[in-house]
């Protein structure tokens, strides 16, 4: 995967003294998965991911089972993939609506974690189940089968927030059932 992304320009000042740090360059990466979901969901949909359980398989490729030798003794996981089945054409840098509900406010794309993103990134957490080899069996991973995960990495709590959490209001009620168990 190939992505062009906007990095501030660090360059010395110019002859002129007049600020080059606040200028943005295109720079080019790769990203390369480094597993894919295995099971689970097989369809992104809203809510209801709770319960749900996958796998991630590791690349046997280039990573023996060395590579998670400790990650058993973690409960959770911090794991980056990519939005594969995201349409593309349905990007909005400005702002919009939370699932275009008409009761929630306008928020930019930075103001909420839906799958339209610039870079198509997502990131979730979830329960650590099982380590066996390079597969990592999971629970409440919101990807679907067949995602590529770009980089997995054990939970560490001092991780987490510091300080008071606050968030908007209209979060709480989007996902009341975000990680509810599936319906029938």
């Amino acid at each position: 995967m190939n992505w062009t992304s906007a990095l501030p320009d660090t360059s010395p000042p110019s002859p002129d003294n007049s600020p080059t740090g606040t200028q943005m360059t295109s720079e080019s990466f790769s990203v390369e998965p480094v597993a894919t979901v295995v099971g689970g969901r097989t369809e992104p949909t809203d809510d209801y991911w709770g319960g749900t359980q996958a796998i991630i398989r590791i690349d046997s490729d280039r990573f023996t089972a060395a590579a998670t030798e400790g990650l058993e003794d973690f409960s959770h996981l911090e794991v980056v993939f990519h939005f594969h089945l995201t349409d593309q054409s349905d990007l909005n840098l400005g702002s919009r609506r939370p699932r275009d509900n008409p009761d929630w406010p306008s928020v930019g794309i930075f103001g909420h974690r839906n799958m339209r993103r610039i870079n198509w990134l997502g990131v979730s957490r979830c329960k650590l189940l099982k380590v066996d080899g390079l597969d990592l069996h999971v629970e409440d991973l919101d990807a679907v089968d067949g995602t590529p995960i770009l980089d997995i990495k054990p939970w560490f709590a001092e991780f987490g927030p510091r300080g008071d959490v606050r968030q908007a209001t209209w979060t709480t009620e989007m996902l009341v059932d975000y990680f509810a168990p599936k319906q029938s």
